[in-house]
C-alpha cells in the first residue's frame, strides 16, 4: 500500500532536497524505472509495450483525427516502417523534421530551438540510445515539469496510417528520434491531442528547466536587440508567436507568414547594407515550408545591397521554413517573443556576476490562503507571503549594473493530468517594500500592513497563463511578494521563482507553530464548578470511576455540549482519539481528573467557537478557523491551516464545533510531544514533517 497524500508530499520533498528531482538524478514519471524495464524486456527476449500509453486510440486523443482516419491507424515500430532505422542519422539539426497533424507548432518549434544547444539536447533526449545494440522498443526522455526533472519512458510504437508517420516525421526516413521525442512529450501531457495548442515558452522551460523571459513586442525594450544578440552567444532558447487573428486557424497571410503560429529564432545578424546598420533576425518555420516574402526574404533584392561574404554565410534559397527579416519587421508582424535560459547572465551584458535562483513551492487553498488580489483587500493578506532580503551588491557588480536585477516568475501547477483538462486561473503577483515601522514583525503581515506600503512592482495584469513573470529593479532593503490568484477562495498550487543579480535571503512569510497555553474560563467558585463536573462523571463512570470513548461520547453529545453541535455530534473514532490524547494514566478510559480537564477546555474552546462565528452560522468559514486558532493561542503556519481546513472542514468548507475542539486538542497535545522532543527549542524540519504527519491522519 502507498503511503497516504501527505507522506507522499514529504517524501517527494525530501527527495528533492536530496537530489532526486534533478536533471542528473530525475523521478521516475509515473514510478516507470527506465534500466529495469530494459533488464527485464532483454532477459526475457521481450519487446516492450507501455501499459501507461499503449499503442491505442485513446492515446491519440479525440478530436485530431476524424474517426475515418482513427479506424485506419497501425502503431509501426520503425523497424517495421523501414529496413534500417536508426535513432540519430547524420547529426540533429532543426532541418531535420517538419510537424504532423497535430496543432503542436508550438511544441516542434522549440525542438528547432533545441537543436541549436547540444548539451541542453542532450539532457532532454539521451542520444546515445539505437536500435542495434541491447534494443527492446524502449527508448526514454528528460523534461523538467513544474519543479522536477522526469525521467519518461514510451514503447518504439508509433501511429501510422498507409506506413506513414501521422505526426512529426523526419525528413530522412530513417531517423526517429523526433517522433519518439514528440510520443514522449504527449504521454507527459496525457495524449497528442492533448498537444493541441500552446506557446513556445511551455515547452522551452521543459526542456531547460530554466528561466522564462517574456518580451511583448508591441512594446519592445529600447535594447531588444543587444538582448537577443546577447541571448544568442549564450546557452539561451528563443521562440516567438504571430498574432491570432479573427480565428485560431492558421492562416497563411499574403506576407508569407502564418497567423496564430509558432516560430523558433534561429539567429541574429548585424549587416551592412547600403552604408547603413541593419539588424536581422532569422526564423523557423516549424512547418518545414513556408516563409516570409517580405524585405530580407530569400528572394529580396536586398541581400545584393550586403558584402559577398555576409550573403554567402547567410542566405540559402530554399523553401525550408527559415528565413530573415529585419528587426523592425519582426516586432511589426510577431506579437511576443519568449527567451528561456538556465541563468540571465546575458541582461547584464558583460557582467561578471552571476544571478541566484530561488524556488519555492505554495498553494492557495479556498477560504484559509487563497485571498485574491487587492482589489479584496479584506482577504488579500491571507495569500502566501515571501518575506525578501536584498543585499547590497559587491562593488564590481555595481559598476555594471544594468536596468533590472531581479526576475519573480509565478507558475501554477496542473490538478489534471491531461493537459486540455487544465483550466488555468488568473494569476499574478505584487511586490511591496517593508518599511522600518515593520522591520522587527515577524509572522504574516496583516490587512493593514498593505493599505500602508509601498507597492514597487507588481504584474501588470492577472493572465489565465501556466506562468507570469516580471523583470524588475529593486533597491538593497526588505520586501514581501504575494503571489495570489485573481478571484479569493480558488484552490491551486503553485512555483514561484525569484532570481535575482545580489544576495538575497527569501523565507515563506506565515508563522511557524507557536503556543501559548490559555487559561481555561472558569467561573468564580471554581471548586464548587469543579464538584458539579465531578458529580455529572460519577453518575456516568463503571464502577472503577471511569468512562470509556463510548460513555465519553453520550457526555458531550448530550449533556455538555447540548445544543450546540450541528453535525449529529463527536462520533466514536473523535472520542476515541479525545480519550487517547487526555488518558494519562494509559488505560484507554479518563478517570475524574482528565475528564475535568477534558471538560475545562472543551468548554474554552466553545466560547472562542462563539466568539468567531461572526456569521453566526453555528460553523466556522475557514477564514474564520484562522482567527479562531489566534485567539486560542496557536499561530501556524499557512500548510498547517490548509492541512486542517483538508483534514477537519466540511465538503461545504466549514468547521462544525465538534471538529474545531477535535482539531485544537489534537494539534496542543501534538505541540507539545514535539516541542519537549526539541527541548524547547525551535522544531527541525524533521519534527515538523512528524507534527503535519499526526494533525492529517
Amino acid at each position: 500500500m502507498p503511503p497516504p497524500g501527505v507522506c507522499m508530499n514529504i517524501i517527494s520533498a525530501r527527495h528533492m532536497k536530496n537530489g532526486y528531482g534533478t536533471v542528473t538524478n530525475p523521478e521516475r514519471f509515473l514510478n516507470q524505472d527506465f534500466h529495469q524495464l530494459k533488464q527485464y524486456c532483454l532477459i526475457q527476449h521481450l519487446r516492450y509495450i507501455d501499459e501507461m500509453f499503449p499503442p491505442d486510440r485513446n492515446s491519440i486523443g479525440n478530436g485530431i483525427l476524424t474517426p475515418s482516419d482513427l479506424d485506419r491507424v497501425v502503431w509501426l515500430r520503425p523497424g517495421k516502417i523501414v529496413p534500417n532505422p536508426s535513432f540519430v542519422a547524420d547529426g540533429v539539426s532543426r532541418f531535420d523534421f517538419g510537424q504532423g497533424w497535430v496543432k503542436n507548432c508550438w511544441f516542434i518549434a522549440s525542438i528547432g530551438a533545441l537543436t541549436f544547444q547540444n548539451h541542453i539536447l542532450g539532457q532532454v533526449v539521451p542520444l546515445e540510445q539505437n536500435f542495434d545494440e541491447d534494443y527492446c522498443g524502449l527508448f526514454h526522455f528528460r523534461f523538467w515539469r513544474f519543479g522536477r526533472w522526469v525521467d519518461v519512458i514510451i514503447d518504439d510504437k508509433l501511429p501510422t496510417i498507409d506506413g506513414r508517420l501521422i505526426f512529426v516525421h523526419s525528413r530522412d526516413p530513417t531517423e526517429f528520434w523526433p517522433a519518439l521525442l514528440e510520443k514522449a512529450y504527449a504521454k507527459v501531457c496525457g495524449s497528442y491531442t492533448d498537444m493541441n495548442a500552446g506557446t513556445p515558452a511551455e515547452a522551452l522551460v521543459d526542456f531547460t528547466g530554466g528561466v522564462h523571459i517574456y518580451i511583448d513586442l508591441s512594446k519592445p525594450p529600447p535594447d531588444l536587440w543587444e538582448m537577443m544578440c546577447r541571448a544568442g552567444q549564450s546557452k539561451s532558447l528563443m521562440g516567438c508567436g504571430t498574432p491570432q487573428g479573427e480565428t485560431t486557424e492558421n492562416i497563411v497571410l499574403p506576407n508569407g507568414l502564418v497567423q496564430s503560429h509558432a516560430y523558433a529564432v534561429t539567429g541574429v545578424k548585424q549587416m551592412i547594407s547600403r552604408g547603413q546598420m541593419v539588424n536581422l533576425v532569422r526564423l523557423w518555420n516549424p512547418w518545414g515550408h513556408g516563409e516570409w516574402n517580405g524585405d530580407w526574404s530569400d528572394r529580396s533584392p536586398l541581400w545584393q545591397t550586403v558584402s559577398p561574404q555576409d550573403r554567402d554565410m547567410c542566405l540559402a534559397v530554399y523553401d525550408d521554413g527559415e528565413f530573415w527579416m529585419s528587426l523592425k519587421d519582426f516586432c511589426k508582424t510577431y506579437s511576443e517573443l519568449d527567451i528561456c535560459c538556465m541563468c540571465p547572465d546575458f541582461l547584464d551584458g558583460n557582467s561578471t556576476c552571476h544571478w541566484k535562483t530561488s524556488i519555492y513551492e505554495g498553494r492557495w487553498v479556498a477560504g484559509t490562503t487563497a485571498g485574491g488580489c487587492m482589489k479584496n483587500p479584506e482577504s488579500f493578506w491571507t495569500n502566501p507571503q515571501y518575506r525578501v532580503k536584498i543585499d547590497e551588491l559587491s562593488s564590481e557588480c555595481a559598476g555594471k549594473q544594468g536596468e533590472v536585477n531581479m526576475l519573480v516568475s509565478l507558475m501554477q501547477k496542473p490538478d489534471k493530468r491531461n493537459r486540455r483538462l487544465v483550466q488555468n486561473l488568473y494569476i499574478g503577483f505584487s511586490v511591496f517594500e517593508v518599511p522600518e515601522n515593520y522591520m522587527a514583525h515577524s509572522g504574516k503581515f496583516p490587512a493593514s500592513f498593505f493599505s500602508a506600503s509601498k507597492l514597487v512592482a507588481y504584474t501588470k495584469s492577472y493572465i489565465n497563463a501556466r506562468e507570469v513573470m516580471e523583470l524588475m529593479m529593486l533597491k538593497p532593503g526588505e520586501y514581501v511578494i504575494v503571489p495570489s490568484t485573481f478571484s479569493p477562495n480558488e484552490t491551486a498550487s503553485f512555483i514561484l521563482t525569484i532570481v535575482s543579480k545580489a544576495e538575497t535571503h527569501v523565507h515563506e512569510n506565515s508563522s511557524g507553530h507557536e503556543y501559548m497555553e490559555l487559561e481555561e474560563n472558569t467561573p468564580v467558585g471554581k471548586s464548587e464548578d469543579d464538584e458539579r463536573k465531578r458529580t455529572l462523571f460519577r453518575q456516568h463512570s463503571d464502577k472503577y470511576e471511569e468512562v470509556d470513548a463510548e460513555q465519553l461520547k453520550r457526555l458531550l453529545n448530550g449533556k455538555i455540549l447540548k445544543g450546540d453541535l450541528k453535525s449529529g455530534g463527536f462520533t466514536i473514532d473523535a472520542c476515541r482519539s479525545m480519550v487517547a490524547l487526555m488518558d494519562t494514566s494509559v488505560t484507554g478510559k479518563l478517570n475524574d481528573e482528565e475528564f475535568v480537564r477534558l471538560w475545562k477546555k472543551a468548554v474554552t474552546y466553545q466560547e472562542i467557537f462563539s466568539r468567531c462565528d461572526v456569521s453566526k452560522t453555528g460553523t466556522l468559514s475557514l477564514s474564520e478557523l484562522r482567527n479562531a486558532m489566534i485567539a486560542s493561542g496557536k499561530k501556524i503556519s499557512d500548510e498547517m491551516l490548509n492541512l486542517m481546513a483538508l483534514r477537519y472542514g466540511t465538503s461545504s468548507g466549514h468547521i462544525t464545533l465538534e471538529s474545531f475542539i477535535s482539531l485544537v486538542l489534537r494539534f496542543e497535545c501534538m505541540y507539545q510531544i514535539f516541542n519537549q522532543l526539541s527541548d524547547g527549542k525551535a522544531m527541525t524540519l524533521q519534527e515538523t514533517e512528524w507534527m503535519y504527519i499526526a494533525m492529517y491522519t
